[in-house]
């Protein structure tokens, strides 16, 4: 048996250790299942779990990280399963208590990325593994350079934009906002909560330098740059790759060098100006 608690407070007891079972039902932390070996014992994921791409094709599905297949998670019988108070419907984890031990992640910061790793570690009997990833994650954090992308600029003012139709960005409570803090860049609607719509003209007053269209959970492309540009004709508009701003699990192993990538290819911006 295993005690621990969860980062709800939530007090988790396994009678199976380390669990031989695990379903996960948070994309991000699925990712973070294979860093950490946990092949054989990863017996059931979500739709939206796209990484590792083998996993994905070949693993039982439980459904969405919405509507979870709750029949399909009692055939499965597992002994351990993964959530997150925000990806995950309330109603249908407790649903799912009845079936087995619930871990929920709640992860608003770098830090508590970084926790949520580590205490996964030991639930599944992985801590020196986990332990590793820390500290690679780490180094390459403290490798970053956080330089604003364009001096002059006051701190980076940008807009991150999930959604359209209508646009939603992110407030100051999220992993997100975190995570642009960490390029140095400030989120010009960090005094608004989780992820608020936006009008146009709302967009156009807040007056950010640069805007980034995430790839996820909405697909912005190309198309929409250009549909943007002429209700903010003075910023740039780019395209990012969401999963390094929004998944907090091992992807975090690479977040470091794309921010740095990302950062260059801002100030190469600045001089087209």
């Amino acid at each position: 048996m295993f005690e621990c608690k969860d980062q709800l407070g939530r007090n988790v007891v396994l009678r199976e250790y380390p669990p031989k079972r695990i379903i996960s039902l948070v994309p991000s932390q699925t990712e973070l299942l294979y860093d950490l070996g946990l092949n054989e014992e990863t017996i059931g994921i979500t739709k939206f779990c796209v990484h590792p791409e083998h996993w994905f094709r070949n693993k039982e599905r439980v459904g969405g990280t919405k509507k979870v297949n709750i029949e399909k998670v009692k055939e499965l019988k597992p002994d351990l399963i993964l959530a997150n108070k925000e990806e995950n419907v309330k109603e249908q984890i407790e649903q799912l208590e009845q079936i087995a031990p619930i871990w929920i992640s709640d992860i608003h910061t770098f830090e508590d990325a970084l926790q949520m790793i580590k205490s996964i570690g030991e639930i599944t009997g992985t801590t020196e593994k986990a332990a590793s990833l820390i500290t690679r994650i780490n180094m390459n954090f403290n490798e970053l350079q956080t330089t604003n992308y364009a001096e002059g600029i006051p701190s980076g003012q940008t807009c991150y934009l999930i959604w359209r139709n209508p646009y939603m960005t992110i407030g100051g409570d999220t992993f997100i906002n975190n995570m642009l803090y960490n390029c140095g860049l400030q989120n010009v609607f960090e005094h608004l909560k989780r992820y608020p719509a936006i009008s146009v003209e709302e967009l156009s007053s807040a007056n950010p330098q640069l805007i980034l269209l995430s790839s996820e959970p909405y697909p912005f492309k190309e198309k929409h740059v250009e549909e943007l540009k002429p209700h903010i004709p003075n910023a740039k508009i780019i395209l990012v790759d969401g999963e390094m701003f929004s998944w907090y699990g091992s992807r975090l192993l690479h977040v470091a060098d794309y921010f740095n990538n990302l950062m260059e290819q801002l100030r190469r911006l600045k001089f087209e100006m």
